[in-house]
């Protein structure tokens, strides 16, 4: 169980592997005298962090490596310069698919009115990334009306207008979507047509196209679409060439891939990284 005495406190790896091993709802941010604290860690190797919640909005922000958050139905992909924020008392998983600096905010739930109000992926600039960089280690019990305090209202301040990104896929609750998610997720370049895809549930073409829109908000070929973007993005993260995660997913050449990859983020995968 974490203590509650954080005075003074300062974090580091050995917080982080301490609170996998216990209650991450426990972890002593939330229990913090000041509205904003930050966590700063680095490890080797994957991580996962098991599902989870927090009183406080939490920013799971990465200055080296990647970052995978399963919440509300929906999966957040993050590489380094991007950040994903979770609302305050969402259940909520992570997983690092190879060594990770992670540099995180723990943000008390009345300071959060002006963030989003479920969980999405947003552009890190270069004030905000350094800003976060200095709270992400700044000691927990810093005067309430000194510099600190203000430096940490103008990163808050920088958090409201940074700008969400279209990395996220909503999961299905309906069995028979779901069954046909997680045979796309097993293999991202299965090319069958729709109605295959209602042959294989035994539904007829409108009823799966109901279900689905009802089920995700998307439409099949939009979440097919979204599906191979968060996986390249997720890949390409740990460090899989262009080239085999475009033909992995489906792309008959990388010009293909890259097309579709600068539409959705406005840049091709060399620029993004």
């Amino acid at each position: 169980m974490w203590s509650k005495a954080v005075s003074g406190f300062r974090n580091s790896a050995k917080v982080f592997r301490r609170s996998v091993m216990g209650d991450l709802s426990q972890h002593p941010a939330d229990d913090a005298e000041n509205p904003i604290v930050g966590v700063a860690w680095d490890v080797s190797g994957p991580q996962s962090v098991p599902i989870h919640r927090h009183r406080r909005g939490q920013l799971i922000y990465t200055e080296r490596g990647s970052v995978t958050v399963e919440a509300e139905g929906t999966v957040c992909i993050a590489p380094a310069f991007r950040a994903v924020w979770v609302p305050p008392d969402v259940p909520h998983s992570a997983r690092y698919p190879r060594d990770v600096a992670f540099r995180g905010l723990f943000i008390a739930p009345e300071r959060c009115r002006d963030l989003p109000g479920r969980c999405a992926v947003v552009q890190v600039d270069p004030l905000t990334r350094e800003l976060i960089h200095v709270a992400a280690r700044m000691p927990w019990t810093y005067p309430a009306d000194g510099p600190d305090a203000r430096l940490m209202q103008v990163l808050l301040d920088r958090l409201t207008v940074l700008r969400v990104m279209p990395l996220y896929l909503p999961d299905g609750r309906d069995e028979r979507i779901r069954r046909i998610m997680d045979a796309l997720r097993a293999s991202p370049a299965d090319e069958r047509r729709f109605r295959d895809w209602a042959v294989f549930v035994n539904l007829s073409e409108r009823s799966l196209a109901r279900r689905f829109a009802a089920d995700t908000g998307m439409s099949f070929t939009a979440w097919r679409q979204q599906l191979r973007l968060v996986s390249a993005v997720e890949r390409l993260a740990a460090g899989d060439s262009v080239t085999r995660v475009a033909f992995d997913l489906g792309y008959r050449t990388t010009s293909s891939f890259s097309t579709m990859f600068r539409k959705a983020l406005g840049v091709p995968p060399s620029a993004y990284f």
